[in-house]
């Protein structure tokens, strides 16, 4: 259902739809701007790749569904390719003067970019975005990252390059390195006193942290186009132990801004929006992948976590303004409604098939 503001995004069952009507309000002819004051954009805070690249994810899979969620596209692309260094390096941080404060690198910024450049050569109806997505990803794949969830991202762009074009090298290599380089195991952090029978640790890392989904997501990736059943069936096998720590009295219950440690007790705060984000976006990739119906009862609780099945019982979109709450805290929603927090949202509220 498309709007003259956006998209329309619309999900059974739920009585509401949300539509790029925010999003459009923080965005001008440079880029998404960061951060929002309620729902006033913080002109003050500039821009970053951080949220232009989650902007062009979320606009590519509209593919093209409006004119706006069109525009939204070009003008993510457009602030990502001024942002990428020719070694492919990228810079994450602009004023609102329109000068870059940061020198280029690989951290998330680098991998979400790749992300970004990656869907928007996978989405079929825009040619001029698909030949500058593809060139930009291939340029920046020059690169690695030292960090887990950068390159995690950027194998995210690779798996959407792999859906158009399945003997993309550049792709296959940089997806078989970064679920190669995912730990077998590791040592949980001592186990909280509070907590006398914690579920066993079976998790990559020591604590849970931020965008934890994108972890087994990359394994299910692996094994949908690399076609390695072990990381298949290891993807799926985290993500149903994610799933179920994430999880506290029947609905989604994540992981906090200062992370999760073995054993803790549920629910913690502050929660963000873009945790579920990524549980949903693994979660979907595991349905298409083995049309396991679970997956998308799994799908559906993080829908449901941001229409108020939440710790809290709060909504976490703003049905007026049609923004993201910023964060899910013990006495309240954080109001504000920034770049970060409304993509999130949509993101997981965007209608999808299972092909």
């Amino acid at each position: 259902m498309s709007t003259k503001d956006g998209f329309s995004l619309v999900q059974s069952g739920v009585n509401q739809s949300v539509s790029f009507r925010h999003l459009m309000k923080l965005t001008d002819s440079r880029g998404i701007l960061e951060h929002a004051n309620h729902t006033v954009p913080r002109f003050s805070h500039g821009y970053c790749s951080d949220d232009n690249a989650r902007l062009l994810v979320v606009a590519a899979r509209t593919e093209g569904i409006s004119s706006g969620s069109q525009a939204l596209a070009h003008t993510a692309m457009r602030f990502l390719l001024d942002a990428q260094h020719p070694d492919g390096s990228i810079h994450n941080r602009m004023s609102f003067a329109r000068v870059w404060t940061d020198s280029p690198s690989t951290n998330d910024c680098w991998g979400r970019a790749m992300w970004g450049f990656g869907s928007a050569f996978g989405q079929k109806h825009d040619e001029q975005i698909q030949n500058r997505g593809l060139q930009a990803f291939e340029r920046s794949a020059q690169q690695t990252s030292p960090w887990l969830r950068s390159n995690c991202f950027a194998a995210l762009g690779a798996a959407e390059v792999l859906s158009m074009d399945p003997n993309n090298q550049v792709a296959i290599n940089l997806l078989r390195n970064t679920a190669l380089s995912i730990p077998k195991f590791a040592l949980p952090l001592s186990p909280s006193m509070t907590n006398t029978a914690p579920m066993p640790w079976i998790w990559p890392e020591r604590k849970l942290s931020y965008a934890n989904g994108i972890i087994p997501e990359v394994l299910i990736a692996s094994g949908q186009y690399l076609q390695n059943d072990d990381d298949l069936q290891r993807g799926l096998l985290l993500l149903d132990w994610l799933v179920a720590t994430e999880t506290h009295d029947g609905h989604l219950s994540v992981s906090p801004t200062c992370g999760r440690r073995f054993g803790d007790p549920k629910p913690f705060f502050d929660q963000q929006p873009i945790e579920v984000a990524a549980i949903a976006d693994a979660c979907w990739r595991a349905a298409s992948v083995t049309k396991n119906p679970k997956w998308l009862k799994d799908f559906s609780s993080c829908i449901d976590w941001f229409h108020g099945a939440n710790d809290i019982g709060s909504p976490m979109v703003d049905y007026e303004s049609h923004g993201g709450f910023d964060g899910l805290t013990e006495n309240g929603v954080n109001l504000n409604q920034g770049a970060e927090s409304t993509l999130a949202m949509l993101a997981t509220l965007q209608e999808r098939q299972i092909l």
